[in-house]
Parts: structure tokens; C-alpha cells; sequence
């Protein structure tokens, strides 16, 4: 019966120390388990935070975009309204260098029927 003691104390020591790798095992899973979940958090902060710094520059982007297009309508109304003036100008001077030739003809004139002389 001796060597079945032995055979038994054999076994369970075997038995002991496949249990003690086990809980060698399971603790070294549980310290990845506890850093994979602190990384896990670490990463939907920085996530959280980027994504209320992507809004924030989407409503800035936004703003500017706005006010571009606001640039753009008031630069095309003003190039309009510009070259409005330009084209009245220009049918002012036409009109005020006809008129200019009609009154230079008519003093020429005048001058030609009174012989000259001033009165």
C-alpha cells in the first residue's frame, strides 16, 4: 500500500500544483483584463473629447462659412452696383461731350452771324 500512498501523494501533488498554475494563469488574466479596460476607458475619454472638438470646429467652420458666402454676396452686389456707376458715367461724359460739341457749334455760330464782336 505504500506505493499506492505514494502514487496518491504524487498525484495530488500534481493535482496542487496544476491547480496553483491555474491561479497563476487567471491572475495574470485578470491584471491584462484590468489594463485592457483602463486603456479601454482612456481611449473613449480621448474619443469623448474629440468628438466635442470636432463639433466645436464644425460650428466654427460653419460660422466662417456663413460669413464667406455673406462676403461673396456683398462683393457681387457691389461689383453690380459698381459697374452700374461706371456705365452711367460713362453715358454722362457721352452725353455732356455731345452736349459740349452742340453749345461750341452754336457759340461758333453766334459769333459767325454777329461778325466777331462781343456784345
Amino acid at each position: 500500500m505504500t506505493q499506492q500512498g505514494a502514487a496518491l501523494q504524487n498525484y495530488n501533488n500534481e493535482l496542487v500544483k496544476c491547480i496553483e498554475d491555474l491561479c497563476q494563469k487567471r491572475e495574470e488574466l485578470c491584471q491584462q483584463i484590468q489594463q485592457e479596460e483602463e486603456e479601454k476607458q482612456r481611449l473613449q475619454n480621448e474619443v469623448r473629447q474629440l468628438t466635442e472638438k470636432l463639433a466645436r470646429v464644425n460650428e466654427n467652420l460653419a460660422r466662417k462659412i456663413a460669413s464667406r458666402n455673406e462676403f461673396d454676396r456683398t462683393i457681387a452686389e457691389t461689383e453690380a452696383a459698381y459697374l452700374k456707376i461706371l456705365e452711367s458715367s460713362q453715358t454722362l461724359l457721352s452725353v455732356l461731350k455731345r452736349e459740349a460739341g452742340n453749345l461750341t457749334k452754336a457759340t461758333a455760330s453766334d459769333q459767325k452771324s454777329s461778325g466777331g464782336k462781343d456784345s
